[in-house]
């Protein structure tokens, strides 16, 4: 009976809508992954763990809901069926119990796999496998689906994430497809009808301004973010990969910047720190409704970097009812002192309030000239509502 239903479904798979489930991520999606801290060392007493640490950290309250268990938790073979089977020791109630604890706790549940034969990790991957694989993964309840792109040899990257789409499809259940292919065949040009989210670059590390040979502080990503924003909206999000801060490779500073830039980009925020043993200090960062606001703001408009001097950049991005956020980031090594005339930045049109985001104050209007000091890898983020 089952190899009758996988018959028919790829059977039937050309007569169903070639469309994702639309309506999943009309904001970016907010959650956490395992993968920047944990890598392959995942288990489900942990992931129940941080469940619990995200409840009582707030994070959950301020938006936090996919918790998704990125790569290694999978066994090294699919059973005799080919179906998907977690890790026995590190996993043994299976998927489905671990979704549905999830669940229980008010968080939609998060899994990986990967476009090609095996995932990054060296796990079964989902080619071939695609409609089979979805079933699965509707039958443990899975919301969220992070889809990767190792050992994928040859394939055509946007035939691949079709075909998965159309098993999400067929499968029955809406689950937000994340397309994690690095950004290598341009994204952003073909996944608007595939996926909710695409990654526009490699991987991230908790890092300033470091290269890898398959990473990136977030200052490059940044970098490669400029001219995006046109392909950004509601239910189609450039990914710049997931957040590092709070990790031991970033200041304070920078992981202040990182976030506010990343909400400037209406990125995805998917954080990947140890929320069990974070500062307090990262819990203000990662909990701040305000700049979380600019990210989830309901227009759905990616910012854009409005100037480059050496030492600063303004990004900018334009907000439902008329306002504005603008972020002045000291990017060089040396503090500057920011002063800013208004009319200079030709998008504004009237007069405006100014809302110190990070410091919590009202600073007047655009009437006057604006200053303040940055430090190295730091931001200021102003609010602007239209004073009439």
């Amino acid at each position: 009976m089952k190899k009758l239903i996988a018959f028919l479904a790829l059977a039937l798979a050309p007569l169903l809508p070639a469309q994702k489930f639309e309506g999943l991520a009309p904001t970016p999606p907010m959650g956490w992954n395992s993968w920047n801290t944990f890598q392959g060392k995942i288990s489900e007493t942990l992931i129940k763990e941080m469940a619990d640490a995200l409840v009582s950290s707030g994070m959950q309250a301020a938006g936090y809901r996919y918790l998704v268990v990125d790569d290694g938790w999978e066994a090294p073979e699919r059973d005799s069926q080919g179906n998907l089977v977690p890790d026995p020791a590190r996993f043994p109630s299976g998927m489905k119990a671990l979704g549905d604890y999830l669940h229980s706790r008010g968080f939609q549940f998060g899994i990986h796999n990967c476009a090609g034969t095996k995932t990054c990790a060296g796990l079964p991957g989902g080619r071939g496998h695609e409609f089979q694989d979805a079933r699965s993964y509707a039958s443990w309840g899975v919301d969220f689906l992070k889809y990767d792109w190792c050992n994928h040899g040859t394939a055509n990257s946007q035939e691949t994430y079709n075909t998965m789409r159309d098993a999400i499809r067929a499968a029955g259940r809406p689950i937000v497809f994340s397309l994690c292919e690095w950004g290598d065949t341009k994204p952003w040009t073909w996944a608007k009808d595939t996926g909710h989210l695409w990654r526009t670059t490699g991987d991230i590390m908790d890092c300033y301004d470091c290269q890898g040979a398959y990473s990136l502080g977030w200052k490059f990503i940044l970098e490669s973010q400029a001219g995006l924003e046109q392909y950004a909206g509601p239910d189609h999000w450039n990914d710049p990969d997931m957040l590092e801060v709070g990790n031991p490779g970033l200041t304070l500073a920078e992981s202040r910047a990182h976030f506010t830039l990343w909400s400037l980009l209406a990125a995805p925020l998917m954080a990947g720190n140890d929320a069990r043993k974070m500062s307090e200090d990262t819990r203000q960062i990662l909990t701040n409704r305000d700049v979380i606001a600019i990210d989830q703001d309901p227009l759905g408009k990616q910012g854009y970097r409005f100037m480059k001097h050496p030492g600063k950049q303004i990004w900018v991005k334009e907000l439902a009812h008329g306002e504005w956020a603008v972020c002045f980031f000291n990017d060089g090594d040396a503090p500057v002192q920011l002063r800013i005339d208004w009319a200079n930045l030709t998008f504004l049109k009237g007069t405006y309030r100014i809302r110190d985001i990070w410091q919590k104050k009202d600073l007047g209007s655009t009437t006057a000239g604006f200053q303040a000091p940055v430090a190295p890898h730091d931001v200021v983020l102003v609010r602007l509502s239209p004073a009439s």
